[in-house]
Protein backbone atom coordinates (compact mmCIF):
# COMPACT_ATOMS: atom_id res chain seq x y z
CA UNK A 1 0.00 0.00 0.00
CA UNK A 2 1.09 3.78 -0.73
CA UNK A 3 -0.07 7.33 -0.68
CA UNK A 4 -0.11 8.92 -4.36
CA UNK A 5 -1.02 11.86 -6.15
CA UNK A 6 -3.34 11.24 -9.47
CA UNK A 7 -3.73 13.62 -12.16
CA UNK A 8 -6.43 13.58 -14.51
CA UNK A 9 -6.05 13.37 -17.96
CA UNK A 10 -9.82 12.66 -19.40
CA UNK A 11 -12.79 11.99 -17.93
CA UNK A 12 -16.23 11.03 -20.14
CA UNK A 13 -19.56 9.53 -20.40
CA UNK A 14 -19.66 5.89 -21.73
CA UNK A 15 -23.19 5.37 -20.65
CA UNK A 16 -25.91 7.24 -18.70
CA UNK A 17 -24.63 6.35 -15.70
CA UNK A 18 -21.33 4.80 -16.64
CA UNK A 19 -18.07 7.10 -17.12
CA UNK A 20 -14.27 6.36 -17.83
CA UNK A 21 -11.54 8.32 -16.16
CA UNK A 22 -7.87 8.36 -17.28
CA UNK A 23 -5.52 9.10 -14.38
CA UNK A 24 -1.87 9.73 -14.70
CA UNK A 25 -0.14 8.05 -12.04
CA UNK A 26 3.56 8.08 -10.44
CA UNK A 27 5.00 4.25 -10.99
CA UNK A 28 3.06 1.67 -8.87
CA UNK A 29 3.04 -1.58 -8.82
CA UNK A 30 -0.84 -3.12 -10.28
CA UNK A 31 -2.70 -6.12 -11.56
CA UNK A 32 -5.69 -7.30 -12.85
CA UNK A 33 -8.09 -7.38 -9.58
CA UNK A 34 -6.92 -5.17 -7.41
CA UNK A 35 -8.15 -1.63 -6.46
CA UNK A 36 -7.11 1.80 -5.75
CA UNK A 37 -9.48 3.63 -2.76
CA UNK A 38 -9.69 7.25 -4.14
CA UNK A 39 -10.48 10.59 -2.32
CA UNK A 40 -13.13 12.82 -3.18
CA UNK A 41 -14.05 16.12 -2.27
CA UNK A 42 -16.58 16.14 1.11
CA UNK A 43 -16.77 12.55 1.88
CA UNK A 44 -15.29 11.24 4.33
CA UNK A 45 -14.19 7.91 3.53
CA UNK A 46 -12.45 7.12 0.68
CA UNK A 47 -14.00 5.37 -2.18
CA UNK A 48 -12.46 2.07 -3.74
CA UNK A 49 -12.21 1.26 -7.38
CA UNK A 50 -11.27 -1.63 -9.56
CA UNK A 51 -8.45 -0.98 -11.99
CA UNK A 52 -9.69 -1.36 -15.60
CA UNK A 53 -6.74 -0.73 -17.64
CA UNK A 54 -2.93 0.25 -16.48
CA UNK A 55 -0.07 0.97 -18.85
CA UNK A 56 2.41 3.61 -19.66
CA UNK A 57 1.33 5.55 -16.21
CA UNK A 58 -2.05 6.30 -17.41
CA UNK A 59 -4.64 3.78 -15.09
CA UNK A 60 -8.59 3.83 -16.31
CA UNK A 61 -11.35 3.13 -13.95
CA UNK A 62 -14.76 2.98 -14.49
CA UNK A 63 -17.50 4.19 -12.16
CA UNK A 64 -21.28 4.25 -11.82
CA UNK A 65 -22.65 7.19 -10.90
CA UNK A 66 -24.58 5.73 -7.27
CA UNK A 67 -23.71 8.39 -5.02
CA UNK A 68 -23.03 11.91 -3.82
CA UNK A 69 -19.37 10.60 -4.68
CA UNK A 70 -19.26 9.50 -7.77
CA UNK A 71 -21.94 11.98 -8.64
CA UNK A 72 -18.97 14.15 -7.32
CA UNK A 73 -16.22 12.86 -10.35
CA UNK A 74 -18.51 13.70 -12.88
CA UNK A 75 -17.44 16.80 -12.03
CA UNK A 76 -13.36 16.35 -12.34
CA UNK A 77 -11.86 18.24 -15.63
CA UNK A 78 -8.30 17.48 -17.18
CA UNK A 79 -5.63 18.93 -14.89
CA UNK A 80 -7.38 18.04 -11.41
CA UNK A 81 -5.87 16.08 -8.99
CA UNK A 82 -7.09 13.39 -6.46
CA UNK A 83 -5.28 11.66 -3.63
CA UNK A 84 -5.24 7.73 -3.72
CA UNK A 85 -4.22 4.55 -2.05
CA UNK A 86 -3.05 2.14 -4.22
CA UNK A 87 -1.51 -1.54 -4.47
CA UNK A 88 -4.53 -2.72 -2.38
CA UNK A 89 -5.96 -5.99 -2.66
CA UNK A 90 -4.87 -9.40 -4.06
CA UNK A 91 -5.19 -9.76 -8.06
CA UNK A 92 -6.97 -12.33 -10.19
CA UNK A 93 -3.97 -15.65 -10.40
CA UNK A 94 -3.39 -16.35 -14.38
CA UNK A 95 -1.48 -19.16 -13.62
CA UNK A 96 -4.74 -20.86 -13.09
CA UNK A 97 -6.53 -21.05 -16.75
CA UNK A 98 -5.28 -22.06 -20.41
CA UNK A 99 -8.64 -21.44 -21.71
CA UNK A 100 -9.69 -18.97 -19.40
CA UNK A 101 -13.58 -17.65 -19.74
CA UNK A 102 -14.23 -13.91 -18.10
CA UNK A 103 -17.72 -13.27 -17.07
CA UNK A 104 -18.94 -9.51 -16.14
CA UNK A 105 -22.08 -8.44 -14.90
CA UNK A 106 -23.04 -4.56 -14.75
CA UNK A 107 -20.17 -2.34 -14.32
CA UNK A 108 -18.21 -5.84 -13.13
CA UNK A 109 -16.90 -6.08 -16.74
CA UNK A 110 -14.45 -3.41 -16.00
CA UNK A 111 -11.71 -5.00 -14.00
CA UNK A 112 -12.15 -8.07 -16.71
CA UNK A 113 -10.35 -5.90 -19.26
CA UNK A 114 -6.87 -5.48 -17.58
CA UNK A 115 -6.96 -9.25 -16.96
CA UNK A 116 -8.21 -10.12 -21.03
CA UNK A 117 -4.88 -7.99 -21.62
CA UNK A 118 -2.90 -9.70 -19.25
CA UNK A 119 -4.37 -13.35 -20.86
CA UNK A 120 -3.63 -11.65 -24.38
CA UNK A 121 0.26 -10.84 -23.27
CA UNK A 122 1.26 -14.38 -22.37
CA UNK A 123 -0.49 -16.00 -25.78
CA UNK A 124 -4.16 -16.96 -23.78
CA UNK A 125 -7.05 -15.50 -26.12
CA UNK A 126 -9.60 -15.40 -23.72
CA UNK A 127 -13.95 -15.96 -24.03
CA UNK A 128 -15.50 -13.15 -22.35
CA UNK A 129 -18.66 -13.27 -21.23
CA UNK A 130 -20.64 -9.45 -20.99
CA UNK A 131 -23.85 -9.01 -18.99
CA UNK A 132 -26.00 -5.85 -18.98
CA UNK A 133 -29.56 -5.38 -17.85
CA UNK A 134 -30.02 -3.64 -21.66
CA UNK A 135 -27.90 -2.33 -24.44
CA UNK A 136 -27.97 0.90 -23.23
CA UNK A 137 -26.21 0.31 -20.17
CA UNK A 138 -23.52 -1.58 -21.93
CA UNK A 139 -20.10 -0.32 -22.57
CA UNK A 140 -16.66 -1.41 -23.61
CA UNK A 141 -17.87 -4.23 -26.34
CA UNK A 142 -15.32 -3.08 -28.86
CA UNK A 143 -12.52 -2.94 -26.77
CA UNK A 144 -13.02 -6.53 -25.62
CA UNK A 145 -13.98 -7.44 -29.03
CA UNK A 146 -10.04 -6.77 -30.42
CA UNK A 147 -8.48 -8.63 -27.38
CA UNK A 148 -11.15 -10.98 -26.68
CA UNK A 149 -13.89 -13.62 -28.07
CA UNK A 150 -17.09 -11.73 -26.69
CA UNK A 151 -20.62 -12.87 -25.70
CA UNK A 152 -23.01 -10.89 -24.63
CA UNK A 153 -26.54 -11.13 -22.79
CA UNK A 154 -29.51 -8.60 -21.95
CA UNK A 155 -32.01 -8.78 -19.13
CA UNK A 156 -34.34 -8.00 -22.21
CA UNK A 157 -32.87 -9.62 -24.73
CA UNK A 158 -31.96 -6.54 -27.08
CA UNK A 159 -28.34 -7.04 -27.22
CA UNK A 160 -27.53 -10.63 -27.10
CA UNK A 161 -28.71 -13.45 -25.78
CA UNK A 162 -31.67 -13.01 -23.16
CA UNK A 163 -30.90 -13.85 -19.87
CA UNK A 164 -28.59 -13.41 -16.85
CA UNK A 165 -25.03 -14.39 -17.15
CA UNK A 166 -25.41 -17.91 -16.03
CA UNK A 167 -28.30 -18.49 -18.09
CA UNK A 168 -26.08 -17.36 -21.26
CA UNK A 169 -23.27 -19.11 -20.14
CA UNK A 170 -24.87 -22.58 -20.00
CA UNK A 171 -26.73 -21.63 -23.38
CA UNK A 172 -23.37 -20.92 -25.36
CA UNK A 173 -21.54 -23.63 -23.39
CA UNK A 174 -17.98 -21.97 -24.07
CA UNK A 175 -15.12 -24.10 -24.19
CA UNK A 176 -13.01 -23.02 -20.71
CA UNK A 177 -11.27 -24.67 -18.43
CA UNK A 178 -10.98 -21.80 -15.42
CA UNK A 179 -13.44 -18.61 -15.18
CA UNK A 180 -12.90 -15.10 -13.49
CA UNK A 181 -16.39 -13.38 -12.69
CA UNK A 182 -16.77 -9.91 -11.51
CA UNK A 183 -20.39 -8.86 -10.95
CA UNK A 184 -23.64 -7.89 -8.66
CA UNK A 185 -23.81 -10.96 -5.73
CA UNK A 186 -26.29 -13.20 -7.06
CA UNK A 187 -24.17 -13.90 -10.00
CA UNK A 188 -21.59 -14.33 -8.14
CA UNK A 189 -23.44 -16.65 -5.85
CA UNK A 190 -25.03 -18.25 -8.96
CA UNK A 191 -21.65 -19.06 -10.60
CA UNK A 192 -20.07 -20.60 -7.32
CA UNK A 193 -22.85 -23.08 -7.01
CA UNK A 194 -22.38 -23.85 -11.09
CA UNK A 195 -18.97 -24.36 -10.39
CA UNK A 196 -16.04 -23.87 -7.69
CA UNK A 197 -13.21 -23.77 -10.38
CA UNK A 198 -12.72 -20.42 -10.59
CA UNK A 199 -12.35 -17.29 -9.16
CA UNK A 200 -14.50 -14.62 -8.12
CA UNK A 201 -14.04 -10.52 -7.34
CA UNK A 202 -16.39 -9.48 -4.63
CA UNK A 203 -17.04 -5.30 -4.05
CA UNK A 204 -17.40 -4.63 -0.48
CA UNK A 205 -18.77 -1.70 2.13
CA UNK A 206 -15.28 -0.73 2.94
CA UNK A 207 -14.08 1.74 5.45
CA UNK A 208 -10.21 2.19 5.41
CA UNK A 209 -9.54 -0.11 2.14
CA UNK A 210 -6.34 -2.23 3.85
CA UNK A 211 -7.56 -4.40 6.28
CA UNK A 212 -7.35 -2.33 9.59
CA UNK A 213 -11.20 -1.37 10.23
CA UNK A 214 -12.18 -5.13 9.77
CA UNK A 215 -15.68 -3.29 8.17
CA UNK A 216 -15.52 -5.33 5.08
CA UNK A 217 -15.10 -8.77 6.49
CA UNK A 218 -17.02 -11.59 4.90
CA UNK A 219 -17.27 -15.64 5.90
CA UNK A 220 -15.30 -18.42 4.12
CA UNK A 221 -14.62 -21.95 4.35
CA UNK A 222 -11.23 -20.82 6.24
CA UNK A 223 -12.91 -18.63 8.61
CA UNK A 224 -13.70 -14.73 8.57
CA UNK A 225 -11.31 -12.74 5.85
CA UNK A 226 -11.69 -9.47 4.86
CA UNK A 227 -12.54 -8.25 0.94
CA UNK A 228 -9.96 -5.35 1.26
CA UNK A 229 -7.07 -7.32 2.28
CA UNK A 230 -7.31 -11.25 1.79
CA UNK A 231 -9.25 -10.39 -1.24
CA UNK A 232 -11.26 -8.61 -3.39
CA UNK A 233 -10.94 -12.36 -5.34
CA UNK A 234 -11.29 -15.29 -4.35
CA UNK A 235 -11.55 -18.83 -4.92
CA UNK A 236 -15.04 -19.87 -5.93
CA UNK A 237 -15.79 -22.69 -3.29
CA UNK A 238 -14.34 -20.88 -0.65
CA UNK A 239 -17.19 -17.69 0.23
CA UNK A 240 -19.86 -18.47 2.05
CA UNK A 241 -22.45 -16.95 0.70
Amino acid sequence: MKLTTFEVISNKKLNPTTYEIVFRTEGFLAKSGQFIDLTVRDCYLKRPFSIADYHDGLLTVLYKTVGKGTKEMTFWTKGDKAEALVELGNGFDLSKAERPLLAGGGIGCAPLYLLAKEFCAKGSKPTVLLAFRNAEEAYYIDKFSKIADVILSTDNGCLGYQGNALDCLNYYKPKYDYYYACGPLPMLKAYAAHSCHGQISLEARMGCGFGACMGCSIMTTNGPKRVCKEGPVFEAGEVIF
